[in-house]
């Protein structure tokens, strides 16, 4: 299978903005695979705006993997005291090591990757950027659960609802949340600022296949149902 190595090295407005880069990609071309990709924002490396635009951006990888086959953020660790580049996935000195937010957003993706893309749209058009929401939904055969992740780049909370077009009976769901201030980033000594939150959430009583929520402004979610 040929595939094409794309690399991004970019601020995380370019990856708020390119959420649909693979949208009209050519079905008939290279597959893609994302072979490094991570933003690079100033100052603070690892911040929560970085991760938050990588969740946003990789709404479009999911949506988009027919052609994107792989995709692979880089680099993965380095040491507080000799590092050679910034930003890393994980950081660690002598005696701990800490996951930043970038990595939780990673591991919610791995996590809930499922084996089947679902069409998910507002007013007929892929949720990516307006108002500052981004969206992605899969199917997991395995799990049997129906996933959705949701992105707020907004300082808003914004309501959201969400219909699964031909289920009748949705059962209790689980949701998860990473959110923080933008500038905010895990670190040696504060290692867990920014780190996931679960609760339990249910359809909308009497609906049997919408469920309604309010995604927190600067927060990636995640949402599954069986």
């Amino acid at each position: 299978v040929d595939l094409v190595d794309e690399h991004y090295y970019k601020p995380p407005q370019w990856f708020f903005d390119n959420a649909g880069r693979y949208d009209n990609y050519d079905r008939k071309g290279p597959k893609v695979f994302a072979g490094e990709y991570a933003a690079h924002g100033r100052g603070e490396f690892n911040n929560w705006e970085a991760a938050l635009s990588e969740a946003a951006f990789m709404t479009g990888l999911e949506r988009n993997a027919d052609v994107v086959w792989q995709a692979t953020y880089a680099p993965l660790f380095a040491h507080v005291e000799g590092w050679q580049w910034k930003p890393d996935l994980i950081w660690f000195d002598n005696l701990q090591s800490v996951r930043s937010a970038n990595w939780y957003v990673q591991m919610l993706y791995g996590t809930n990757k499922g084996t089947n893309v679902l069409k998910l749209t507002e007013n007929g058009k892929p949720v990516e950027g307006e108002s500052g929401l981004y969206a992605s939904a899969v199917y997991d055969k395995d799990t049997k659960k129906y996933i959705v992740k949701l992105v707020n780049s907004s300082d808003k909370p914004q309501d959201v609802s969400v219909e699964f077009k031909g289920l009748k009976n949705l059962g209790e769901g689980e949701c998860v949340v990473l959110k923080g201030d933008m500038r905010m980033e895990n670190l040696v000594g504060r290692p867990e600022q920014i780190t996931p939150v679960t609760t339990k959430v249910t359809p909308i009583q009497g609906s049997g296949n919408m469920y309604r929520t309010n995604v927190p402004a600067r927060a990636f979610m995640v949402v599954s149902f069986k």
